[in-house]
């Protein structure tokens, strides 16, 4: 590709919007604490802040497609950009919390068509044999947004009011704005948009949104034995086969789930499932077991995951020029991130507690290179079949599963390790008598410190007890985060093997030249 400055400004534009939204859906989490002192609110009122603009979000970057061939592709994105950075000044304004839940709801609604509409517009200003570059260009906002957005939330939050995490998009999202009606243009080929179909749309906002509820609350509210999480269930599986049918049924439908017949996307979109399970999973995982077990704080939590994300931030663009010499390898460089997943998980399954900055270092450097292996080659492989109309679609559901695989990462890690810490703190309290020699000496070294500091013997006891039982659930919970690791490197290593779903398929240009292409046996 002839890189003019316009393809710069443009490339520079879609990839800063994109970056802006994926770093506010983790920015938020470091500041709920101060969030709540702020407005008055309990953890389960703000935990709707996070959970409204997930649902939001999802929901609009499934209808980014049609959204785009219905109002025009570059003014779909501005008209995003537009609703992302005004809302972002709402939600600084917000005197209260569910003021300011509302406003991350409509925040949400432009984020999500920045997402995929992002890509599309990538992936018609690289001519088809750059895909792969393409890709790499947009992965690094999609690995490194996730990643940045703590260690960004813990500065801001540490030197400046919890309104700034909010505040600070709006000089980006002014720019973006007018470089994006300046620069990006509609794609060659016209594209057709039906007529909304109101009961698809109804059945899909309902559909994601009981779902994120479930995925969201369904831990802390027990699963189903809580009466809502039940129907919520309930209500998102009926829904979800309700809109499939009626998408499957008509002739334009909103949501084009015909892309699945292509048996490239849908496995390479169900390897996106998978980097969204990794990805966000591990990406809350480290930091709450740093910032709870091990004393770090926001700001050095954040610092300790940007190594990684730089080696991600290198790796991309180098398999994406890789890939356009020598795509028969595409595969192959997914399986290798594969295995360096496994590496670092099970390096981490490795750590004690008493762990500092210089044991992450490594591992997440390995996280980085994997990452960047396994996201380039299986989204080229899986949209490189795509043409006009079928590529923001495709892109559409390629990131809606992303984020849906995160979603249901994250609520099966969190429920593991609730289940997970329960079990091991079970079985080390039951190790844990007065009578043992072991914890009479520990319990007698606690208190009379205590002793020393003032307390007398009888507070000094009852507080030493209670030292000993944090003690004890701090190692239970360190256990858990071990085994975790363990699990999830497992996972990724058994996941080798159905790389071989994607085959080599030769054919000939009209020059002779032979080339190959990756396709679906």
């Amino acid at each position: 590709m002839k890189w003019t400055a316009d393809k710069i400004i443009i490339i520079f534009t879609v990839v800063s919007a994109a970056l802006l939204q994926l770093i506010d859906t983790s920015i938020v989490n470091v500041a709920l604490n101060n969030i709540m002192g702020n407005l008055g609110a309990s953890f389960d009122d703000a935990g709707w802040i996070i959970t409204g603009y997930a649902i939001s979000n999802v929901i609009m970057i499934t209808l980014s497609g049609w959204m785009s061939a219905r109002f025009g592709r570059k003014y779909y994105f501005a008209a995003s950009v537009i609703v992302f950075t005004v809302f972002s000044v709402f939600c600084g304004m917000s005197t209260n919390i569910w003021e300011l839940v509302v406003f991350r709801v409509l925040q949400g609604i432009g984020g999500g068509g920045l997402l995929s509409t992002a890509q599309a517009i990538l992936i018609e200003t690289f001519p088809k044999e750059e895909l792969g570059l393409a890709n790499a260009i947009y992965g690094m906002g999609v690995i490194i947004g996730p990643a940045i957005g703590p260690t960004l939330g813990g500065y801001i939050v540490d030197n400046a009011s919890w309104q700034w995490i909010f505040y600070i998009n709006v000089p980006f999202g002014i720019l973006a704005t007018i470089l994006t009606l300046l620069y990006v243009r509609e794609p060659k080929e016209k594209m057709h948009a039906g007529k909304m179909d109101w009961l698809a749309f109804a059945m899909l906002i309902i559909a994601i949104s009981t779902l994120q509820i479930v995925l969201e609350k369904g831990q802390s509210e027990d699963w189903f034995e809580t009466n809502y999480i039940t129907w919520c269930t309930v209500i998102a599986a009926l829904t979800s086969i309700i809109f499939v049918w009626r998408e499957l049924a008509v002739k334009d439908p909103i949501v084009n789930l015909r892309l699945f017949n292509n048996r490239s996307f849908t496995t390479g979109t169900m390897f996106n499932f998978v980097l969204g399970f990794g990805l966000y999973g591990t990406t809350l995982v480290i930091p709450i077991m740093c910032q709870g077990l091990l004393g770090f704080t926001a700001m050095q939590t954040g610092l300790l995951m940007l190594p990684g994300s730089l080696a991600t931030a290198f790796t991309m663009p180098v398999v994406g020029s890789l890939l356009k010499r020598n795509y028969v390898n595409a595969a192959a460089y997914a399986g290798l991130g594969l295995v360096l997943f496994f590496v670092f998980s099970y390096m981490l399954g490795q750590i004690n507690t008493q762990a500092g900055s210089s044991d992450f270092f490594w591992p997440l450097i390995i996280r980085g290179f994997a990452m960047g292996l396994i996201f380039i080659p299986l989204t080229t492989i899986s949209l490189a079949n795509l043409e006009g109309k079928e590529i923001p679609q495709g892109t559409a559901l390629s990131n809606m599963v992303r984020q849906l695989g995160g979603s249901i990462g994250i609520a099966l890690i969190t429920t593991f390790i609730a289940r997970q810490t329960y079990m091991h703190y079970t079985y080390l309290s039951a190790n844990l008598t007065l009578t043992d020699p072991a914890t009479q000496q520990r319990l007698s070294l606690i208190t009379h410190g205590l002793m020393n500091k003032g307390l007398d013997e009888g507070s000094a006891t009852k507080a030493a007890e209670g030292i000993l039982a944090r003690q004890v659930s701090g190692q239970a919970s360190f256990l858990t985060y071990k085994d975790l690791f363990i699990y999830l490197g497992y996972f990724f290593l058994l996941l080798v093997p159905a790389l071989v779903l994607f085959k080599k398929k030769k054919k000939k240009q009209s020059d002779h030249e032979e080339t190959i292409e990756w396709a679906m046996e």
